[in-house]
């Protein structure tokens, strides 16, 4: 089964499920984003990105739509092989990831590391 490894140097942290959510506080406007990925034997494909509101660099994108306070869309673009997530400790909040139904959440990046990578892995990688 292919899931999601969450690595810091090189090192396993975690794995996730088949899907997870990352959701943060963009440091400039301090606005909500959420974004949801689903893992692909192509990679890591998002299927939704959402957020409380626009701003500097936070444009909601095409056919977003209002649901809840957030404005939602879907975004279309091919499967990725990883995300790197840098990892200050100076930001305004770090990243909360959550497995497969907003299960099993962590903070990633509130402090101070090296890159952080989610990449699929499968079975053996863990």
């Amino acid at each position: 089964m292919i899931a999601a490894c969450v690595l810091v140097g090189g090192q396993v942290l975690a794995s996730v499920a088949t899907a997870f959510t990352l959701t943060w506080t963009h440091s400039v406007e301090k606005t909500a984003w959420r974004e949801r990925w689903q893992v692909t034997s192509a990679g890591l494909l998002l299927t939704e990105a959402a957020i409380k509101g626009s701003g500097a660099g936070m444009d909601p994108g095409d056919g977003a739509v209002l649901e809840d306070g957030w404005l939602v869309w879907r975004p279309g673009a091919a499967p990725v092989p990883a995300l790197f997530l840098a990892a200050s400790g100076d930001t305004i909040s770090g990243w909360r990831l959550c497995g497969n139904h907003d299960e099993d959440c962590r903070t990633l990046g509130a402090q101070a590391s090296q890159p952080i990578e989610i990449a699929p892995c499968d079975e053996t990688s863990r």
